[in-house]
């Protein structure tokens, strides 16, 4: 049995968990998460819209990377 390839995965799931720890205290600190430039919001009389649209691009990208660190990690 191969143990590189478990030893590359859990040095994956390292990281991952890294980058969502770090992005979950420095979001709880920050007062601009949810209110960047991009993120549309919308009130009127009855009602209220709210468009994440940059906060949404970063996620996705941050995703993607994690992604990306999955998929360079296992091979």
């Amino acid at each position: 049995m191969a143990v590189a390839p478990i030893g590359k995965t859990l040095i994956g799931l390292g990281l991952v968990l890294v980058v969502l720890g770090v992005v979950l205290i420095v979001g709880e600190k920050s007062s601009w998460a949810g209110r960047l430039p991009g993120d549309f919001l919308i009130r009127r009389d009855n009602f209220t819209i709210y468009f994440p649209l940059t906060s949404s691009l970063l996620l996705s990208l941050l995703v993607a990377m994690v992604v990306w660190l999955f998929r360079y990690f296992r091979t």
